[in-house]
């Protein structure tokens, strides 16, 4: 079956997996399973060229089914391998083999999953969890095309090539698989919404691919071409060079799929849909029509008017080949792209944990298992058994040796000989308790404006707190400093009642109150917990540390107080809860490195659901 044959538009203008424009934008629909279809095919055709797919979809039919799909279309000799999220370094990118070696008496090697996956295709389970370590490493063993082992009296290099699927499961804009994984991956799919009855046929089958795999080698390109999906990439905004490379690969690979040794136009459109438009970050400007030329009129009649399919297609043949190629790829760019990239630029900048668990820690004996290192488990730590035997492996030859110069000759050596320095324990790595630090302003200007709605935001946000385990805290400053209501607890009715019993009025000592959270937020982290802190004022400093009353000192000692707690690094929001967004506290939370949120007039609830709102974009 040919790809491009049967993606050729119609009479009706609609290629496959296409229906008619919708209403409010005049944009192209195509059928996700269609579309998923043909990324299969040309992923078979080149894996390793293409890098391979992010998938993003939970687990389904729809996602078992592409899998099958993908499964099928590959070379009967094209391994297929899972990776584990936990996968340890030795099982991905090979070492010792402890087993073999303690049987030889030698060092052995064993082959790591990539190495194990040339030729093929390896499928990443929950990718939107890897951490960046594992996207490194992933990503040198794709660039290089080659997989490098020095450890345990091991050196070895060895070549491999393969694909990537990435699972993503991912159901917040807060997460999502590593830009460093992302941006080797030539093809970003959804499948995410479709149902059993949305599920097709395979668009080639198996010997296609074979024949396709063959010609690929001697399909050609123009330089002008190159230069169109160049130029279309920056109309985009796509930043990645490698996006016009891929772009290009998935342009031959579909001329081989429809047997041709030239790459035409059909294909570049088709690769700037799959590849260019769903890294888009803005939207093409097209250049205006130039204004008509006033020429001179001719006496002679005017030749008919051409039809209007005619005159479209006429139009289309008239523009630049770099402008068709954007045409083609703008109908399938996402309708939310600013929603997405809004997203995705607040999971870059989101530094601190409010409203999410503590920051990860390494642990002792406690928590999920992180790898090994050398140290002695009298102190305390688990014994890393097999580490052990690892790192005692390639030295017995030696030690037998020397051992059997001064050993009873009558008495068998010991099977394996492991000294002190041989020794390894395991390192964990565990959530830490989450503190969220509440800092109010209970002055006379905050309570006459918004004391009575910040304390019913700060309830509901309490009562959040407490769903999620979190501790919580509670700093009122007013008058002449700040004062602490309620230490770091998980009990909800004990802040409810402390945080309803305090009243308002005085003047507003905002550097005490800040100077607090600090030393709340540092003590937190001496007991090994994450802190954060709200706080909520109209930025309107009045006095000093000192307690003594003045405007500009008052200012100058808050804004000291900012800036020590931006040394720290701890998380912070600022709601301002004066009647009007203060430049004054906009400016603090500048100085401070928090978000800021003003907000208008409003209830309790809808103060507590922005404030939530603000919290969840300032996480990590």
């Amino acid at each position: 079956m040919e790809i491009l044959g049967s993606f050729a538009p119609d009479p009706a203008g609609l290629g496959p997996g296409q229906t008619p424009a919708d209403e409010a934008g005049d944009r192209p629909v195509h059928d996700p399973w269609t579309d998923a279809a043909l990324v299969a095919a040309m992923v078979a055709v080149d894996p390793a060229g293409l890098g391979g797919v992010m998938l993003k979809a939970l687990p389904g039919p729809a996602r078992d089914a592409w899998l099958e799909m993908l499964r099928a279309l590959l070379p009967a000799e094209a391994p297929l391998r899972r990776v584990p999220l936990h996968v340890t370094d030795e099982r991905l990118l090979g070492g010792l083999d402890l087993a073999a070696t303690l049987h030889a008496g030698r060092p052995v090697a064993e082959k790591g999953l990539l190495v194990e996956a040339d030729g093929g295709v390896i499928v990443l389970a929950m990718a939107e969890r890897l951490t960046q370590a594992f996207a490194a490493k992933l990503g040198m063993a794709v660039d290089h095309g080659a997989v490098r082992v020095e450890r345990d009296g091991i050196a070895a290099l060895t070549p491999t090539r393969f694909g990537v699927v990435a699972l993503d499961e991912s159901v917040g804009p807060d997460e999502g698989p590593p830009d460093a994984l992302m941006d080797r991956l030539a093809f970003h799919m959804e499948l995410e919404g479709l149902r059993q009855r949305d599920i097709g046929e395979a668009l080639h089958e198996a010997d296609e691919i074979r024949a396709a795999r063959e010609l690929l080698a001697s399909v050609t390109i123009e330089d002008k071409a190159l230069e169109a999906l160049c130029g279309a990439a920056l109309s985009m905004g796509v930043a990645s060079l490698r996006a016009p490379l891929f772009a290009l690969r998935v342009a031959r690979a579909a001329a081989a799929l429809d047997r041709r040794t030239a790459v035409e136009q059909d294909d570049l459109t088709l690769a700037a849909r799959l590849v260019l438009a769903p890294r888009a970050t803005r939207i093409p400007e097209m250049p205006p029509p130039p204004p008509p030329e006033e020429d001179e009129q001719d006496e002679e009649e005017p030749p008919p008017p051409p039809d209007e399919g005619e005159e479209e297609r006429q139009d289309e043949d008239d523009k630049p080949l770099e402008d068709q190629i954007v045409d083609a790829a703008q109908a399938a760019i996402p309708a939310n792209l600013l929603a997405r990239l809004m997203a995705a630029a607040d999971r870059k900048r989101r530094q601190g944990i409010l409203g999410r668990s503590g920051e990860q820690r390494k642990a002792l004996t406690r928590g999920r298992p992180i790898g090994s290192r050398r140290g002695d488990p009298r102190a305390g730590a688990r014994l890393a058994l097999i580490d052990t035997l690892r790192s005692a492996a390639p030295w017995q030859p030696l030690r037998r040796a020397e051992m059997a110069q001064w050993a009873d000759p009558d008495r068998p050596l010991p099977r394996v000989l492991v000294r002190k320095d041989d020794f390894r324990i395991t390192r964990f790595k565990k959530r830490s308790q989450a503190v969220i630090i509440f800092a109010v302003d209970a002055s006379g200007s905050s309570a006459i404006a918004r004391l009575g709605e910040a304390k019913g935001a700060i309830e509901l946000l309490l009562a959040d707190c407490y769903a999620r385990r979190d501790q919580v805290a509670l700093i009122a400053f007013r008058g002449k400093g700040a004062e602490t209501l309620l230490p770091p607890t998980r009990s909800l009715a004990r802040a409810k009642k402390r945080l309803a019993g305090f009243p308002g009025g005085g003047g507003t000592p905002l550097a005490a109150g800040i100077e607090a959270a600090h030393i709340m937020a540092e003590v937190a982290r001496t007991r090994g917990e994450t802190p954060s802190v709200v706080i909520l004022t109209d930025g309107r400093a009045n006095v000093t540390l000192e307690g003594i009353g003045g405007r500009a000192k008052a200012e100058e000692d808050a804004k000291a107080a900012a800036e020590g707690m931006r040394a720290i690094g701890v998380s912070v929001l600022l709601v301002d809860t004066s009647l009007r967004p203060a430049p004054k506290a906009e400016a603090l939370a500048h100085t401070m490195g928090a978000t800021y949120m003003p907000l208008p007039r409003a209830d309790a609830r809808a103060l507590s659901v922005a404030a939530r709102s603000a919290a969840q974009t300032a996480d990590s």
